[in-house]
Order: C-alpha cells, then sequence, then structure tokens
C-alpha cells in the first residue's frame, strides 16, 4: 500500500470492482479480487499476505489461485531460501482471457451448427438457429481483432521486476 490514503481507496475500490467484474463472468469474487490485486499492485504477493491483505480464508485463496493458474492468468513463483509459495500475473494475462472466451464461443457456436444439421430441412427454427450461430460467428470474429490488437500493444518484455522470484514449475 502507499503513503497516499487517496492512493490506498482507489486500489481498495479497484480491487472490489474486479471482484464484481470477475463475479458477474461466473468466476469467484475472490478471485477476481486476487487479479484485481496484482494487476493494481504490479508485484509478485506471498500466498499468506493475499488472505491476509483481502481478509479472506487461505482456503478461500487457495482454491481461487488454483482456478486462477489453470486459466493461465497468474503464475506460482519461488523465492531462494523462502518455503512460501509467490503469485504474479502471467505474461498476456489479457490475451489469455480471450483466446478463453474464443474457445468458449467457437463450442457454442459448434453446438448450434450440431443442432442446425440434427433439424428436418423444413423446419421453422432452422432460420432462428442460423442467426444464433451467426451472432456467435460476429462474437468470434470480434475476439480475433481484440486479440490481436492487444497482442500488437504488448510490451516487448512483461518479466518478473524482481529477479530473485523464479516461476514454479508444475511438472
Amino acid at each position: 500500500m502507499s503513503n497516499d490514503p487517496n492512493i490506498d481507496a482507489i486500489r481498495s475500490d479497484f480491487i472490489e470492482k474486479t471482484g464484481l467484474i470477475s463475479q458477474s463472468e461466473g468466476l469467484p469474487r475472490i478471485a477476481g479480487r486476487i487479479f484485481g490485486m496484482l494487476i493494481f499492485d504490479g508485484q509478485a504477493v506471498a500466498f499468506a499476505d493475499l488472505a491476509t491483505k483481502l481478509e479472506v480464508s487461505r482456503a478461500s485463496v487457495s482454491s481461487s489461485i488454483r482456478l486462477l493458474e489453470e486459466r493461465g492468468l497468474i503464475k506460482r513463483m519461488t523465492k531462494s531460501g523462502d518455503r512460501q509459495d509467490y503469485f504474479r500475473l502471467a505474461t498476456d494475462p489479457y490475451a489469455t482471457m480471450l483466446q478463453g472466451l474464443q474457445k468458449r464461443t467457437q463450442a457454442n457456436r459448434d453446438e448450434i451448427a450440431e443442432t442446425i444439421q440434427s433439424l428436418p430441412a423444413n423446419s421453422e427454427a432452422a432460420d432462428r438457429l442460423n442467426e444464433y450461430a451467426k451472432f456467435h460467428e460476429s462474437k468470434s470474429a470480434a475476439i480475433i481483432v481484440a486479440l490481436e490488437t492487444i497482442r500488437a500493444a504488448a510490451p516487448t518484455s512483461s518479466e518478473p521486476q524482481n529477479a530473485v522470484l523464479k516461476e514454479h514449475q508444475n511438472d
């Protein structure tokens, strides 16, 4: 946290808003709060500090961390001589989010196409389902444009600032 109470209030508000955004997208609110904290602070945070700073249980942090790691949004780090795990934003987390959305959109489109294929040739529902499939196709195209925009604007290096931390390999 900073020495500026105004910045601290803005930080807290951002973390809460990110939790609500994540919750509206089907993720646990605590996962969003963790993500928001890592975005705002821009540094690796120890597991215990996440629970303390966010005033939530270690179990909630653990399940949220696991979900964020599975989605490729955060990375587990270690510090030499320290048994505690640290977490930071993954490289290109926003591109990763868009790629996940793209996969889900394509899966939805494929499910709709399968339904259309199973309809009788003169089905009244075919036109409506085709419009729904076109919606998903348009959404897919927009996601591709957004992904290209993010990648074009990405900095050349987003390695962690603290060279003492090393990425944990899950082999």
